[in-house]
């Protein structure tokens, strides 16, 4: 236990150098939420008469609305429902955004922050991770389209003909596997409709500006482009308890503070990163039971 309580300090302490280093403010926004973004396959935890955060995310938007250019966050989120080998009801999240960025912006982040921190643990940014080899070094960066992934492991283009229940299955069941392990691998471009928070492409509005990371096969980060219009958020919010509640669940009540602070907020690029995941893979563990002392579930 002495070894992963000293891993986790050095590495809070390193992704805390990193961002300060580059002008970005550490925040703490509150973990007892009025409500969290709904979305249709993370349920929140109730606690009294408000609910645990799921993410950080529409509070450090509000702070983003109300003036604030570059900051991040590292702390506990819990979601119902989280066990597995990688998975956990309660777990570390950071998250940072940047004011007139997008999430091109923040993929040259998350390579910078990456090789840093392997640098830092495992003292280069190439290393093994149970038994297998594994680079963090920013020029083998693989990015692949999602609907070319699809396209070439799955037979078809979920952007142009989007079956929610079918797309998650192929993405577990087909282009995850087949995604190279020994290296990080972004998934760029989701379909409009698996992206409640992010903005559009342009060019392309039945796809959206989100990218997944993927570190040994293991899903790590999630970025988007985020969405700055009210109207629309406070739609995809409906459309996203509309398909919770055809999935047998429970609409989640919308933040309205949030809602209203959109209409003020600069165009920004967001991230959610799993901190624990990166420990598993920094401390060389194969289940999140390697680094979390008082797992229960």
């Amino acid at each position: 236990m002495r070894r992963v309580l000293e891993l986790r300090a050095k590495l809070n302490d390193a992704i805390r150098r990193f961002f300060r280093d580059r002008g970005f403010l550490e925040v703490e926004t509150p973990v007892l939420l009025p409500a969290n973004a709904p979305e249709a396959h993370i349920d929140a935890i109730p606690a009294g008469t408000g609910w645990i955060r799921t993410s950080p995310e529409l509070a450090m938007k509000r702070l983003l609305a109300a003036g604030q250019t570059r900051i991040f966050q590292l702390g506990p989120v819990a979601r119902e429902g989280e066990h597995g080998r990688w998975h956990h009801p309660e777990f570390c999240l950071l998250e940072w955004y940047r004011a007139e960025a997008g999430y091109l912006d923040m993929l040259a982040d998350t390579k910078a922050l990456l090789s840093f921190l392997a640098v830092e643990l495992r003292g280069q940014t190439d290393f093994t991770w149970q038994g297998k080899p594994l680079s963090l070094a920013q020029e083998l960066w693989e990015k692949h389209a999602v609907s070319q992934a699809f396209i070439e492991h799955a037979g078809w283009d979920p952007a142009l003909a989007f079956d929610p229940d079918r797309f998650d299955l192929d993405l577990v069941t087909r282009v995850e596997p087949a995604l190279p392990a020994d290296r990080p691998v972004i998934l760029i471009d989701y379909p409009a409709p698996c992206a409640a928070l992010a903005r559009r492409k342009p060019d392309d509005p039945a796809r959206a500006e989100r990218w997944e990371l993927y570190l040994a096969g293991i899903e790590l980060a999630n970025a988007y482009s985020e969405l700055t219009d009210p109207g629309e958020q406070r739609a995809r919010f409906e459309a996203a308890n509309a398909a919770r509640v055809r999935r047998g669940g429970r609409p989640c009540p919308l933040d309205e503070t949030f809602l209203a602070a959109l209409a003020h907020m600069p165009p920004s690029g967001g991230i959610a990163l799993g901190v624990d995941r990166l420990l598993m893979i920094l401390a060389d563990v194969d289940s999140l039971d390697g680094v979390l002392p008082f797992r229960f579930g």
